[in-house]
């Protein structure tokens, strides 16, 4: 019986692969047989596709991609699934399964791209759909300095709404999930309990605690941002207090904070590394200690990588080595294309969509306007705490505040790369209902929200 289920399960997954190849094949040969090329609009969406996909890998693989496969890896090796069943799993005490889950946000302060590893590695070895699902919602949602940045600069009702929205929206998600998908969870659970234990522990709890706490720390700190927007001075003796968007080897994409020049706040500037001679930080006050953690988080993560391969040499011996790397590895295959792909197409659609366009869309507080906005949040890719100073661009130009909400609520957890990721993982049921969940549910607390701040 236990055979032939796992025979099933894996038919199962070559015959996603192979549909999902074909779909790719399909989708690239369409756009290489009906784009215009010489089309400028097009031309410049192409453009903006790799500068994305460029600032991507300068900026967020390294620090936090490739961190948090080892960690997926290391999960997936060396953690006892009896034990995560026992915590995570279907049957598992839902107060603790889930209080665990929903607020493990503020204790990651990472961004989706970071998280989806983490997700694939629990879930593959055992976790239930409800609690893994309310990691995946949470882990990027509850990031407790971009909430109070998000009450800090655009308001305080809009703070404490995303706030309480993120806790509640991964509870609820994790539960509505489970509940959806039972069945497949009582067969997925059986698969996972015929599967091989790793072999005994051959270290103690406390060292296996360590060993985990030191990586996730390093991955917090490689991937801690900025709180703060910077001055940068043109050399032509400009200056002007900006947001920084998107940077890459030869470009910065900045969004002007305070007028200058004829610039208004809120509009979009591209310009040169070369045009920069200098840059200072403004920090808002307050958030000195998240400056000074950022300005410091490279020693702090060296730090935290020393400890790590201390404990990798004295605890672990060739073939435990060996099991991560491999595991690893299979994470990084399926995962990092996927996220590559995801950001390449968001910022060649994101370019053909002028912002003014998108906030005519979100105006006022209908569920219309509502359900745009999180549609937008769940396509578009936020790194951490850039959809603020984005969101507040967007307000200005007549966004309403219950589409606001809409945005932050579906926006953290996620894109287009992330639910390519979540796809390859549950497949496309769940993953249907993971984003259709996320979106409406965003989208009707959007909505309330409006009719009481407007």
């Amino acid at each position: 019986m236990a055979a032939e289920i796992g025979r099933k399960n894996k038919l199962e997954k070559k015959m996603k692969r192979e549909l999902s190849l074909l779909a790719g094949l399909c989708v690239i040969f369409l756009l290489a047989y009906f784009l215009n090329f010489t089309d400028p609009r097009i031309q410049n969406a192409i453009m903006e596709a790799f500068y994305m996909l460029q600032w991507y890998a300068r900026y967020h693989t390294l620090a936090c991609v490739v961190p948090a496969m080892f960690i997926a890896g290391a999960i997936a090796a060396f953690l006892n699934k009896e034990a995560v069943l026992r915590h995570l799993g279907p049957k598992a005490n839902k107060v603790e399964a889930y209080s665990v889950a929903s607020v493990s946000g503020t204790v990651l302060a990472v961004c989706s791209c970071s998280v989806l590893p983490m997700f694939a590695g629990i879930y593959r070895v055992g976790a239930g759909l409800g609690p893994a699902s309310a990691f995946l919602y949470s882990g990027p949602a509850i990031n407790v300095m971009a909430i109070f940045l998000t009450a800090r600069v655009l308001g305080l009702e809009l703070g404490l709404a995303r706030a309480i929205g993120s806790i509640a929206f991964a509870v609820v998600i994790g539960l509505i999930m489970a509940a959806l998908f039972r069945g497949d969870e009582e067969k997925r659970q059986t698969a996972v309990m015929q599967l091989p234990d790793p072999p005994p522990a051959k270290r103690r709890l406390w060292q296996s605690a360590a060993f985990f706490a030191s990586m996730i720390a390093f991955l917090v700190f490689a991937d801690w941002a900025s709180p703060s927007q910077t001055v940068i001075t043109k050399t032509d003796g400009t200056k002007m207090q900006v947001a920084v968007l998107i940077e890459t080897a030869e470009m910065v994409r900045v969004q002007v904070e305070e007028p200058v020049d004829g610039l208004k706040k809120g509009q979009k500037l591209t310009m040169a590394t070369s045009e920069i001679v200098n840059r200072e930080k403004a920090t808002p006050e307050g958030y000195e200690w998240a400056e000074w953690v950022y300005q410091k988080r490279w020693w702090a993560s060296f730090a935290c990588l020393a400890a790590t391969l201390l404990m990798v040499g004295a605890w672990f011996d060739r073939s435990e080595l060996q099991e991560w790397i491999g595991q690893t590895w299979g994470f990084a295959k399926t995962i990092i294309p996927l996220l590559f792909g995801g950001v390449f197409v968001t910022g060649f659609v994101g370019a053909l969509i002028p912002e003014e366009i998108v906030a005519r869309w979100v105006g006022g507080d209908s569920f219309g306007a509502n359900l745009v906005a999180a549609l937008i949040g769940a396509m578009w890719y936020f790194a951490t705490l850039t959809e603020i100073p984005i969101l507040e661009a967007l307000r200005g130009l007549g966004m309403g505040a219950g589409p606001a909400l809409s945005l932050l609520l579906a926006g953290p957890a996620l894109s287009l790369p992330s639910i390519a990721v979540i796809y390859s993982v549950l497949g496309f049921k769940k993953t249907f209902a993971f984003c259709s969940l996320t979106v409406l549910m965003s989208a009707v607390s959007g909505m309330i929200f409006g009719w009481f701040v407007a």
